[in-house]
């Protein structure tokens, strides 16, 4: 497959995204590079300059919402992407409506709690969606360790263990290797690939 049939592929698709901070930015990104057709994506959280070590954001767009400041960024990658940005702290409700009509949905929370939520969201009310989380991908080092996980309809990426503490930062070494799996397994599912 040639890299226009991949793209005109990836036109034609919604791609979902919870969270538009460390992961949810960079997946954005990756998946702007490869030509995915339409992008929903919400948050409601501002660039903070503490974001700029592993976020896709610049230091001219501290304090700007990150829904807005990452329209920005990646229409300067591909002027043709369908971009939909919702300032909104996500709940069950919200999830179900913005993302009913997504062909994948990726989850990139910081809050353990809000990544229960829409697991649950996704297995019960659009169980044939595939959803694609992330999981481990604190501090440095051990590359090696960091896997996709197949459940079902379920993706996990990320080593699994690694919990972000004072201690175990986000940096952005680790936090881009899981955001490039967590974009690998939705162009995979995507394309009809046998390995997310």
């Amino acid at each position: 497959m040639t890299f226009e049939q991949i793209k005109n592929t990836l036109n034609r698709v919604t791609v979902g995204i919870a969270g538009a901070g460390g992961l949810g930015s960079n997946i954005a990104m990756h998946l702007t590079r490869v030509g995915i057709g339409k992008i929903i994506i919400a948050d409601f959280d501002v660039v903070q300059e503490s974001n700029l070590n592993r976020q896709f954001y610049f230091q001219h767009q501290i304090g700007l919402p990150k829904v807005d400041a990452l329209r920005t960024n990646l229409l300067a990658i591909n002027p043709e992407l369908q971009y939909e940005g919702h300032i909104l702290r996500l709940d069950v409700q919200s999830i179900n409506n913005l993302f009913a009509n997504v062909d994948v949905m990726v989850e990139a929370f910081d809050r353990a709690e809000m990544k229960e939520v829409i697991a649950e969201v996704f297995q019960t009310n659009f169980p044939n969606v595939p959803l694609v989380m992330g999981n481990g991908m604190a501090g440095w080092g051990s590359s090696n360790s960091m896997q996709v996980r197949e459940l079902g309809k379920l993706y996990i990426c990320g080593d699994g263990v690694s919990e972000i503490s004072d201690e175990l930062p986000p940096l952005s070494p680790r936090v881009g290797i899981c955001a490039a799996m967590q974009a690998n397994v939705v162009v995979s599912l995507l394309l009809g690939g046998s390995n997310p």
